[in-house]
């Protein structure tokens, strides 16, 4: 690929319910890189980060697998299943970014101080901001959820 800023960027979330916030940070890293580490994490690992149960791995993955698919990234990701926030992020000598949220933002230096540990380079760290939804907070899946919002960040009618 030409004109991509980096080789290889780790990009990790829970995925649960797929919405239009993923949708656009998913094409922001193929933008950036020729190719995506994608960490989706354990049911596990969603719970301790989440605080509640969230969507199985396998239904998770089969929806990033289906919109990646349908974007013409699927063969130019490599999906991961990760059991730590960490994830492949500091062990993947191939990776050189890694796209996090403005939230997740406080993770970058541990990893790069793990990765100086075991010898491999530091990655340059790329922050997004969420989508927002209509009323100017993020789309997140506990709102869907709750029916405050839909998968695009349009508010639901209250009954």
């Amino acid at each position: 690929m030409e004109g991509k800023r980096f080789r290889k960027i780790g990009l990790g979330g829970t995925f649960d319910i797929l919405h239009k916030g993923h949708e656009e940070v998913l094409r922001l890293a193929f933008k950036l890189a020729d190719r995506v580490a994608l960490a989706l994490s354990t049911d596990q690992l969603a719970l301790e980060i989440k605080g509640r149960k969230v969507a199985p791995l396998e239904e998770r993955k089969r929806r990033v697998e289906e919109f990646l698919r349908r974007e013409g990234l699927l063969e130019r990701a490599e999906l991961v299943i990760i059991d730590s926030r960490y994830g492949t992020s500091v062990e993947d000598p191939e990776m050189d970014a890694l796209l996090l949220s403005t939230d997740n933002e406080k993770f970058a230096e541990a990893i790069n101080r793990e990765r100086a540990k075991r010898g491999l380079k530091p990655l340059e760290i790329v922050v997004f901001r969420k989508v927002l939804a209509e009323d100017g907070k993020p789309i997140s899946a506990s709102r869907i959820r709750r029916g405050e919002i839909d998968r695009q960040g349009k508010l639901k009618a209250k009954p």
